[in-house]
């Protein structure tokens, strides 16, 4: 790492502090740069520097003309562009579709340093700013977008990415491997359209005759799939069971006369390659140049991230396995305790590990007992319906990392922020117990989703019975050592097969176990996802199946405030909504409300859930 300047630079007078008069690669991005292994675009850079690549960054670029990205001049071999750790419409958006008012990813939370749909925007300053300069495009945006998908935002379909970004590559799941092999291809002079197929790569084609017949899947066009559900779906699906990357074939679409072919996903990393990654000289600061502080930074800087991937990836409406997989890479011991002594020299440190986990927080060094058998598998999930034969469950070596972590010198506490997967913590309860005594910080996270069993199908999630049982634990253990502590539960309202019979039901659980949860989410159709495709096809992809879709705006609302009818104004908004449905009369309104009347809101049924 340069001792004079230790990031990786954002302007020219940084590039001269590195010695470097130009750069091999520039990366354009929608969040601040922080340099830390949480974020995608600044461990890309970290790794390619580690190569002997000259790397700049620019965040969040003034994005109304090309300008601002060429301030370190043109890159000799690409650009890479991402929006950014979120789809730019879902950072931007609630699920109301109202704009939010605070970004996570920017300094001092400011909503407005990001255009929408990012990936498109930069991609196209970039080809207007270095004109002959490859273009790659990546992140979850780009990732999830890559083939036909549905727009919550726009109701509608829209068309892959890569076409619409005029990008010539786009690189889907996880990079690291990926990147090194683009750049070393063009550095001896490749050319970016002679590009090997690669693993986690697309590219739009004019003929596909060269894929051999056996390893590919010619899916539905683009112009199918405007007039039918059915053939939606079952891309959807087709998309899901090729997402193992030892089975996987190439999928192709046709769009308008040419082809999107997406390569199989990349391999996981061994324990040894996901180390080394994690040992790059990161600083573990924000660039020196925020005043303000970044939330996001202040969340992660004294967390960390044990394992990447999660085989519970059937959820529908997650998308973590479609960009991490879902076979487990984790860390060693010995890594993250490096990573600790790291900490320890951060301002502000004072003893506390924040969060160590990972996407699921119990899922370290679980695997499939045959690799074999894991390898020949198209399931999205080993844990819907129930676990799979072939899983280890036995969480005891997660317990031993615990506990040798919370013992080095200089250590005070380390908590679980992280989801726990409760279904698979109740198959081995001790590990309940550990966390509960000696890793919750007085509230653990959970996300029990639902209560009613077929929507907690259509989730692929466990049933409520699983989640009741792991509360028992809970607060069993919780009482052994006489803490007070508590569970704060994440639930999603207007999901698929979610009506208001199934809501009040709910609301009544709720009721029941005295729970006032404040983790409840108005579901969003995230592109890509089989939740998504059954909030437009109103069907199950699987099946076929009719399922109940809430796309009225005022009804989901209603959903999500009966769901949360203690907090204040809700019982009012709510029954105001019911009425001008037409299904309370006005007394009961006024028994409800006493002194309230409409004039007390100024429009309840606009009001940003």
């Amino acid at each position: 790492m340069n001792s004079v300047f230790p990031f990786l630079p954002t302007s020219l007078a940084e590039m001269k502090l590195k010695g470097w008069e130009s750069l091999d690669v520039l990366f354009v991005m929608g969040d601040a740069y922080i340099d830390h292994p949480t974020f995608g675009i600044p461990l890309l850079g970290r790794i390619l520097e580690s190569k002997g690549y000259r790397v700049g960054i620019i965040a969040q670029p003034d994005w109304r003309d090309e300008v601002d990205i060429r301030r370190m001049g043109s890159p000799s071999l690409f650009v890479g562009v991402s929006a950014g750790s979120m789809d730019s419409m879902i950072n931007k958006y609630t699920a109301n579709k109202r704009p939010r008012d605070y970004d996570a990813y920017s300094p001092a939370g400011s909503p407005d340093l990001r255009p929408e749909r990012a990936t498109l925007v930069y991609s196209h300053l970039a080809r207007k700013a270095f004109p002959g300069t490859p273009v790659i495009i990546g992140g979850i945006e780009a990732s999830l977008r890559r083939f036909t998908h549905f727009d919550y935002w726009d109701n509608k379909l829209r068309r892959s990415f890569l076409l619409d970004s005029r990008a010539d590559l786009l690189c889907h799941g996880m990079g690291e491997k990926t990147i090194v092999e683009i750049a070393e291809h063009l550095r001896k002079g490749g050319k970016i359209e002679n590009l090997p197929y690669l693993r986690g790569t697309a590219r739009v084609l004019k003929s596909v005759s060269d894929r051999e017949e056996k390893s590919r899947i010619v899916m539905s066009s683009f112009e199918d799939l405007q007039t039918s559900f059915e053939k939606f779906n079952k891309n959807a699906v087709t998309i899901e069971r090729e997402s193992n990357p030892h089975n996987a074939k190439v999928l192709i679409e046709p769009v308008q006369g040419r082809f999107v072919v997406a390569e199989p996903p990349v391999l996981p990393l061994t324990t040894e390659e996901l180390d080394q990654i994690y040992e790059l000289p990161f600083t573990k600061l924000p660039h020196p140049s925020y005043v303000q502080p970044i939330p996001a930074y202040e969340v992660i800087k004294f967390s960390i991230q044990t394992n990447r991937g999660c085989f519970g990836g059937g959820c529908s409406f997650c998308a973590i396995t479609l960009q991490q997989g879902r076979e487990i890479q984790s860390r060693s011991v010995l890594s993250l305790k490096k990573e600790v002594e790291k900490l320890k020299k951060l301002p502000g440190w004072t003893g506390t590990i924040t969060d160590l986990g990972g996407p699921s927080a119990n899922m370290y060094n679980l695997e499939g007992k045959d690799k074999s058998i894991c390898a020949q598998c198209k399931k999205m999930s080993c844990l819907f319906p129930s676990p799979c034969f072939n899983l280890k469950t036995d969480q005891k070596e997660q317990i031993e990392m615990m506990r040798s972590i919370r013992k080095t010198p200089g250590v005070k506490h380390v908590f679980i922020a992280s989801g726990i997967r409760y279904d698979l913590a109740l198959e081995t309860p001790e590990y309940i117990k550990e966390v509960t005594q000696y890793h919750t910080g007085g509230v653990m996270s959970v996300a029990p989703e639902h209560t009613d069993p077929r929507v907690l199908r259509l989730m692929k999630k466990p049933p409520i019975e699983q989640y009741n049982k792991f509360v028992e634990y809970f607060n069993k253990y919780s009482k052994e050592v006489g803490k007070n502590q508590m569970l704060s539960p994440y639930f999603i309202s207007s999901f698929p097969g979610s009506d208001m019979q199934t809501t009040s039901k709910m609301s009544e659980y709720f009721k029941a176990n005295k729970m006032r949860p404040e983790q409840i989410q108005d579901f969003i159709p995230s592109p890509m996802t089989l939740a998504t495709a059954m909030y437009y096809t109103e069907m199950n992809p699987h099946t076929g199946e009719k399922i109940y879709i809430e796309k009225t705006m005022s009804k989901r609302k209603l959903q999500k405030r009966t769901l949360q009818s203690f907090l204040p104004g809700n019982r009012f908004r709510q029954a105001l909504a019911q009425r001008r449905q037409g299904k309370f009369p006005r007394t009961y309104i006024a028994a409800e409300t006493e002194s309230l009347d409409d004039s007390s809101v100024k429009n309840p049924l606009d009001i940003n859930g």
